[in-house]
């Protein structure tokens, strides 16, 4: 199963709650007048999209109907669809230059960071690269023994010291052992909790000096894992690490258990930053990277094709 199709069977959710709704608008009316576009700022808003990512979706719309001259309500659809996609496009690639390249996993527990690790190991696995990963979740009790067993079920080592070390320590020899062995990618694991949030930043601050200190030229990603269920709340979870984490990118799992998949369109306009990996499921090839034209696609999939 292709991207798109992955992507449209997990929102399908997302899709039945905005889309359904917008379509019912839509046939409500025989123009396009001010009160379509505010009835359908309210149905985004409602949808998770938030309150300025709303406004600025409207505003283009207006723009692209006076522009092109529409007057018919059922074309606002394939234009909400193309003011989506261009608003979600952007650099979504991950940049992973250097051998090795180090990649930085954050964020709060039970959004399935963990897992992810994992999944993101098996897709580099999959792409031929060597893969190393790093139990620097040293906090929380049993994160070593779960990124063990997906470090196992991806078929790639793991670099771990007993719960409780420190983690930049942790870091530090994952990063000599993947100099040694010339591997591809380092995927560090990281705390989700510490004992306040001034802990926890302060410990991926030492984290990120520690990987300076031993790999200065690096390429590097921090990837924030945001769980799609929280709507908003991962938005307000993504503002909290940004202003302390330098993060380049985002992961959005849990995008098929929720009908909150419009939380993608604030994360990117309002915090400018990129979704590079969305999870569509459970299996361990469900985590699939970001494509903005088929999101959008699979977010406004009409109706009637719907099976």
């Amino acid at each position: 199963m292709g991207f798109f199709d992955k992507i449209k069977q997990g929102l399908k959710k997302t899709r039945e709650s905005i889309s359904h709704s917008i379509n019912t608008m839509l046939h409500s009316f025989t123009k396009i007048d001010e009160e379509l576009f505010e009835e359908l700022e309210e149905l985004l808003i409602m949808g998770d999209v938030g309150m300025l990512t709303a406004e600025r979706i409207c505003d283009e719309l207006r723009k692209k109907v006076k522009e092109r001259g529409i007057t018919d309500p059922n074309k606002i659809m394939d234009l909400l669809e193309e003011v989506v996609s261009e608003l979600v496009g952007g650099d979504t690639d991950m940049h992973l230059d250097t051998k090795p390249s180090v990649i930085m996993v954050i964020g709060v527990n039970g959004v399935g960071k963990t897992t992810t690790i994992g999944k993101l190991a098996a897709n580099f696995k999959a792409e031929g690269k060597s893969v190393m990963l790093g139990a620097a979740d040293t906090f929380r009790a049993a994160a070593i023994e779960q990124l063990q067993v997906w470090a196992d079920r991806a078929g790639v080592p793991m670099i771990k010291h007993a719960e409780g070390a420190d983690p930049a320590a942790v870091v530090y020899d994952t990063l000599a052992a993947a100099k040694a062995r010339g591997t591809d990618v380092v995927i560090c694991d990281t705390a989700g909790r510490l004992h306040n949030k001034k802990n926890l930043m302060d410990e991926l601050g030492k984290i990120s000096r520690t990987i300076d200190k031993v790999l200065p030229d690096c390429s590097r990603e921090v990837l924030l894992v945001l769980d799609a269920t929280t709507g908003q709340n991962a938005v307000n979870q993504a503002r909290e690490f940004q202003k302390a984490a330098g993060i380049t990118g985002i992961i959005l799992t849990k995008l098929d258990g929720t009908s909150k998949g419009g939380v993608v369109l604030p994360i990117m306009e309002e915090l400018h930053l990129p979704v590079k990996f969305v999870g569509v499921g459970e299996q361990i090839d469900d985590l699939q990277p970001f494509n903005s034209r088929d999101f959008a696609r699979a977010l406004f999939t009409r109706e009637k094709t719907e099976n």
